[in-house]
């Protein structure tokens, strides 16, 4: 199996897609229903589209291309614009671009100092408060809102619901769990657990712009 045939079929897993589903999307995609029939440009187009829809790499072979004292924050500022449809191009290189344009600095693993980093870090987590009303720095007195994977998991809940607030929160509690392994309490949540809410939420985010543009 190809490098990109076995891509496309761990995507399916990944999204929990049904043969039927699956095979709809790729014909959506590229007119053809099975991927083994299509040409490699066919199956890059269409791994480019599920990586826009939020896949991943496989555990253990995470990117190999940011480096650096500050790449792990930076990566997740990014993602989480991702997943608040804020970046089309969730990869690297684009964050990379962003780096270069805020600093004049190449590369992550040239970010040595706390004063460039936090240029660009500040410029992402601004765009994301004025942009999606990401609440960095404020709880409003809720104590699971510490983490900063729960206040993108809350702004991406209001882009979906806008009447949502945070005393009549409606479904949200119960989305949020069926997304974490860890139950119970949303103050009990780890930062892996608002991960995996962040993905689906941005995935759902972006399929609903996808059906807009299509209507």
């Amino acid at each position: 199996m190809t490098s990109s045939l076995a891509s496309l079929h761990i995507a399916k897993k990944q999204f929990g897609l049904d043969d039927e589903t699956y095979r709809a999307k790729l014909a959506h995609i590229t007119g053809k229903t099975s991927a083994r029939d299509m040409t490699e440009a066919e199956r890059q187009t269409v791994l480019s589209a599920f990586h826009n829809e939020g896949f991943t790499p496989p555990a253990g072979k995470p990117s190999k291309v940011l480096v650096g004292r500050y790449a792990k924050k930076l990566q997740a500022l990014w993602i989480a614009a991702h997943n608040l449809d804020l970046v089309r191009d969730r990869r690297d290189a684009a964050l990379l671009a962003f780096v270069k344009r805020q600093t004049g600095i190449d590369h992550t693993r040239f970010l040595h100092y706390a004063d460039d980093a936090a240029k660009v870090i500040e410029a992402l987590k601004g765009w994301l408060k004025r942009e999606a009303s990401v609440m960095y720095g404020n709880t409003n007195g809720q104590d699971w809102l510490r983490l900063d994977g729960a206040k993108v998991a809350w702004a991406q809940w209001r882009i979906l619901h806008p009447k949502a607030t945070l005393l009549d929160r409606g479904g949200f509690d119960t989305e949020v769990f069926s997304h974490s392994a860890t139950k119970g309490m949303l103050t009990q949540l780890t930062a892996k657990d608002w991960q995996s809410v962040n993905n689906a939420f941005g995935r759902r985010i972006r399929a609903r712009r996808t059906d807009e543009a299509a209507s």
